[in-house]
C-alpha cells in the first residue's frame, strides 16, 4: 500500500502550501498597488483621463484651506516614505512582520498615501503660467512624459523586482537566505548618486498649464526628495562602507558638478 504521510505531516504541508500562496498573494497585491498608483499619478499631473486631478474633480475650498489641507496630504506621504525606510523602524517593524515582507508592506503603504492625497486633493485652480506656442507645449508634454518613463527605467536600473519587494518574498519561498547589501554601480549611478530623482523634476514641473496647486505639488514634491535624498545617503554610509568615497566623487544630482574620480 502507497501512502503520502501521516495526517499530521500532511496538515503541515497544506498550512506550509497555503501560507505560501498567500505570502505570495500579499506581494503581488502589494506590487499592483504601486502598478496601479504610479499611472494614475501620471495622469493626476498631467490632468487627463482620471476622475480626480491636480487642477480639477477634487472638493473645492478656499485658497488657504485648499493649501493647508495638499500640504498636509503630502506631509502624511512624506512622513511615511522616510519613517518606514529608516533602519531603527524596520528593525522594529520586522518584529510584527516577517522580514521577507517588509519590502512589500512598504511598497503597499506608500501607494495608499499617495492615493490618499489623488482622493482628497483640493484643487487650486489660479493659473501661474501658460505656455500657448503649440511647439513649446509639445516640448513640455515631451519632457514630461520623458521624466516618468526615466522615473520607470530608474527602478530597473539595479533590481526593479527587489525594490517592489517580490524578489524577497520569492527568494523566501525558495528557501534562499536574505542577501546581504552590496555595493554596486549600474552605469546611470556612475553619473550622479540619484539618477531616479532627476526624473521626478520634468515629471513634477514640466506642463504647459500650472495652476497654484500643480504648483505647490511641484515645491512639496522636489521638496521632500531633496531631504528624503539626504536621509537615504545617510543610512547608505552607515551600512555599505564604500559609500562614503564613492559619495565623494559622484555629484548627487546634476552632473558634472563636484570631483570625478
Amino acid at each position: 500500500m502507497v501512502t503520502t504521510g501521516t495526517p499530521r505531516v500532511r496538515t503541515r504541508l497544506t498550512i506550509a502550501t497555503v501560507g505560501a500562496a498567500l505570502t505570495l498573494g500579499y506581494a503581488v497585491v502589494c506590487y499592483l498597488a504601486f502598478v496601479v498608483t504610479l499611472p494614475y499619478g501620471v495622469a493626476f499631473l498631467a490632468d487627463v483621463v482620471v476622475p480626480r486631478t491636480v487642477d480639477h474633480g477634487g472638493p473645492h475650498a478656499a485658497t488657504a484651506t485648499a493649501a493647508l489641507v495638499d500640504a498636509l496630504l503630502l506631509g502624511v506621504f512624506a512622513v511615511q516614505h522616510s519613517l518606514m525606510a529608516r533602519p531603527a523602524f524596520k528593525q522594529r517593524w520586522t518584529r510584527l512582520v516577517p522580514r521577507h515582507v517588509e519590502r512589500s508592506s512598504y511598497v503597499l503603504a506608500s501607494s495608499l498615501a499617495l492615493a490618499l492625497a489623488f482622493w482628497q486633493w483640493r484643487p487650486i485652480p489660479a493659473v501661474v503660467w501658460d505656455v500657448p506656442a503649440p511647439a513649446a507645449r509639445v516640448l513640455l508634454w515631451t519632457l514630461f512624459a520623458a521624466g516618468w518613463l526615466w522615473v520607470v527605467a530608474m527602478t530597473f536600473a539595479i533590481d526593479h523586482l527587489d525594490m517592489l519587494g517580490l524578489r524577497q518574498v520569492t527568494r523566501h519561498l525558495r528557501g534562499l537566505a536574505d542577501r546581504p547589501p552590496s555595493f554596486a554601480l549600474p552605469l546611470p549611478h556612475r553619473v550622479v548618486r540619484h539618477p531616479m530623482m532627476l526624473g521626478f523634476f520634468p515629471a513634477f514641473l514640466a506642463t504647459p498649464t500650472m495652476t497654484l496647486g500643480h504648483l505647490l505639488f511641484a515645491v512639496l514634491g522636489i521638496g521632500y526628495i531633496l531631504v528624503g535624498i539626504r536621509l537615504e545617503e545617510r543610512d547608505l554610509t552607515d551600512e555599505l562602507p564604500e559609500y562614503a568615497a564613492y559619495a565623494a566623487t559622484t555629484p548627487r544630482l546634476v552632473p558634472g558638478l563636484g570631483h570625478r574620480s
